[in-house]
């Protein structure tokens, strides 16, 4: 089995992927909270944001990613 390790990428000809423009749901946490995932039970902080995937599925985001990688769509 292969591992990887972030600290040090592997010279690989990676590609350039751009996520799909999927629209999701999700609401502000206004206190910490916990949500059973695909992957277990994760836990939000108080600001961090509750997502509902494409095929329904819960989970956490950290504020933080969420700036870096959503919009709102009003």
């Amino acid at each position: 089995m292969i591992k990887f390790n972030s600290k040090h990428l592997p010279e690989l000809e990676f590609k350039n992927a751009r996520k799909k423009p999927i629209v999701i749901q999700c609401y502000q946490m206004n206190e910490p909270f916990e949500v059973e995932t695909l992957e277990g039970v994760l836990t939000g902080k108080k600001g961090d944001w509750l997502m509902v995937g494409i095929d329904g599925e819960l989970y956490p985001c950290d504020q933080e990613i969420f700036d870096k990688t959503y919009n709102i769509v009003e």
